[in-house]
């Protein structure tokens, strides 16, 4: 499996994830000029950005470990043109990051979700 196979795996295998949570998928993928954001879902009345990270082995360290500073940035700055283009305002939303680990059969052996991962830099 290549790395973006790997990602589109960790992708799914996060939106099924966030699904049995009661998480509702709205897009995926959205892109703009200052960055992209895998998943944006909603769960009661907050809009949720997430980041979805997935590691096949630990040479590299754990998933958390790859988002920089300069990648929050980025989430922030994409998240804020996705609420400015909404027609109506979003009062209540967050970004949460996934970590999805997989062995190299494409098994996951550590799936994690960790909501308000990203604050005001």
């Amino acid at each position: 499996m290549n790395r973006q196979e790997t990602g589109r795996l960790g992708e799914k295998i996060a939106r099924d994830h966030l699904k049995k949570k009661g998480y509702r998928i709205q897009e995926l993928n959205y892109r703009c000029r200052e960055g992209e954001i895998d998943i944006i879902c909603r769960k009661k009345n907050c809009l949720v950005f997430v980041e979805v990270r997935t590691k096949t082995g630990s040479d590299f360290g754990i998933p958390e470990e790859s988002i920089t500073f300069a990648k929050k940035g980025k989430l922030i700055n994409t998240a804020l043109t996705y609420l400015g283009k909404q027609k109506k305002p979003q009062e209540l939303w967050r970004i949460d990051f996934i970590a999805v680990e997989m062995d190299n059969n494409g098994k996951v052996s550590r799936i994690e979700h960790i909501e308000n991962a990203v604050a005001d830099q």
